[in-house]
């Protein structure tokens, strides 16, 4: 009998790359062969097809199988090519009509029983399938997340069996997009619930409107966690490119879509003990890291010197690029991963370092080595430094509030959409580009220039602390940036309870 090809697909980092499975029945010892550099789960794809088929009806034959998966020079891994496989053996032997099966990519794995399930990389298939002008076929739960990314000009056919494949193609229902507001957990969040903490709430609208880096120290419990939780209910909404982008990264991961579908910004918080490989990718297959999976988001570190070094300086890179680039034997893979870096640091191994009325017991060279696990060349990425002190027992007790994420995310909204309308008119009047822009004025200069000689800022600091001036003074709707955002910007540059500058990586 003739080969039959059948489309398919497999993930290469972010992407899915169109891989052709051909079929052919010829005479021989009754089995199949499968050629094309298949990965273990791939071979393993021969026990589940001929399973699936006798569950379903279907008659394995009683012929030697042939699969080449074509271009044979790129590793195939996952189990994803399960579904195509299955069809081209079907096709082969005449048990489903071939009509209308070379306008489809399948992508699936299949059960014993012959049930279709779904894989990670929904999104890159959409995409995948969008480019080539194919409709793809896949399990309904992978159809309705690829559904979710409203990609047009692709439709998602859900195929929940294969035994429905008797019917044709013709007989599978399209895939119906979730609601937008699938997912809202983050609303449940309100900065009102945090008490005593006005001038931190007050740093992270500045941080929100930037968008800006943060470091946030102080002793524990003094709520620096629930602070950087509730960020995202003052962030605005993702735009559709930055939607898409999101819920590509998080598809092929494997991670739910479903809140960054319905608009809402990601919210990473990997563990201290979290590797390299996944804080900024890697790992076999090479997959996106927790840095990636913050794209257009939030990436939180807790205990921020409890993280390894190596670890932390991994993120100089991504921080200034927006983009992972993990490079192996195979190739490249670029991962992005723009993202508002936020952590949370004790000051000292005990945490009471510079608390009123509470001792530190760490000697200073302790209190050093702690706070220098850090490293000055990420300190030097981030814009704005908080302390963060202990709240009052009485406004704690009495369950005083304070303001609410609605308050803090009208001012967010605002600043940033000034902030437009400003760069619109700068970029029409072609205003020169710089650490001033045109926009400081004579004394908020000078005094710029001072406080970088008193902090020791080096040329990224300074850079940083007038974007973060620039920031301030959105939010106030004032085209020029005077000394009173000057000197708050660089209240800001203060840290680790000494008030030094950020010294030049």
């Amino acid at each position: 009998m003739g080969a039959f090809a059948v489309h398919a697909a497999v993930l290469r980092g972010t992407e899915a790359i169109p891989v052709t499975v051909e079929v052919d029945l010829g005479g021989g010892i009754p089995g199949m062969t499968v050629v094309g550099m298949p990965d273990s789960a791939v071979l393993e794809a021969r026990t589940r097809i001929r399973c699936a088929l006798r569950s379903c009806g279907f008659e394995n034959p009683r012929l030697h199988a042939t699969v080449n998966l074509a271009p044979s020079d790129v590793r195939k891994s996952g189990t994803g090519l399960d579904l195509p496989i299955a069809v081209g053996m079907l096709v082969a032997t005449g048990q489903v009509s071939p009509r209308g099966l070379d306008g489809c990519l399948f992508v699936g794995e299949l059960g014993l029983s012959g049930d279709c399930c779904g894989v990670r990389g929904a999104m890159a298939y959409a995409l995948l399938a969008r480019d080539l002008g194919l409709s793809l076929v896949s399990a309904p739960k992978l159809a309705r997340e690829a559904a979710s990314a409203r990609v047009e000009g692709c439709a998602c056919l859900g195929l929940p069996s294969l035994s429905v494949l008797r019917k044709g193609v013709d007989a599978l229902d399209e895939a119906v997009a979730a609601p937008d507001d699938v997912g809202v957990a983050a609303a449940s969040l309100d900065y009102a619930d945090v008490v005593d903490q006005e001038a931190a709430k007050r740093a992270l609208v500045v941080v929100a409107a930037g968008p800006h880096g943060m470091l946030m120290m102080g002793p524990p419990g003094a709520g620096k966690t629930m602070l950087a939780r509730r960020l995202p209910t003052i962030l605005p909404r993702l735009g559709e490119d930055e939607r898409l982008e999101a819920m590509l990264v998080h598809s092929v991961s494997g991670v739910s879509v479903e809140e960054v579908a319905a608009g809402i910004r990601p919210f990473r918080a990997p563990h201290h003990s979290v590797s390299r490989a996944g804080l900024v990718g890697g790992g076999r297959p090479v997959t996106p890291g927790e840095a990636s999976l913050a794209h257009r988001g939030v990436l939180f570190l807790d205990e921020l010197p409890e993280f390894a070094p190596s670890v932390l300086q991994a993120l100089r890179q991504p921080i200034e690029d927006g983009e992972v680039s993990v490079v192996r034997v195979e190739g490249t893979y670029r991962f992005p991963c723009a993202f508002q870096l936020v952590a949370a640091a004790n000051p000292c191994p005990c945490g009471h370092a510079g608390d009123r009325g509470h001792p530190c017991r760490c000697a200073p060279q302790e209190i050093a080595r702690y706070q220098g696990r850090i490293g000055g060349a990420l300190l030097d990425r981030i814009d704005v430094f908080v302390d963060v002190t202990r709240p009052q027992a009485g406004r704690v007790i009495e369950g005083a509030g304070g303001t609410s994420s609605a308050e803090m995310r009208e001012q967010v909204l605002a600043g940033r959409e000034f902030a437009s309308w400003r760069s619109a008119r700068a970029e029409a009047a072609g205003a020169a580009r710089g650490v001033a822009s045109g926009t400081l004025t004579p004394d908020a200069a000078l005094m710029l220039e001072r406080m970088a000689e008193r902090l020791l800022l080096g040329g990224r600091a300074i850079a940083r602390t007038a974007r973060v001036a620039r920031t301030i003074a959105d939010l106030k709707e004032s085209e020029l940036v005077g000394p009173a955002e000057v000197a708050e910007a660089c209240s800001y540059r203060s840290r680790l309870g000494g008030g030094e500058g950020s010294a030049d990586a």
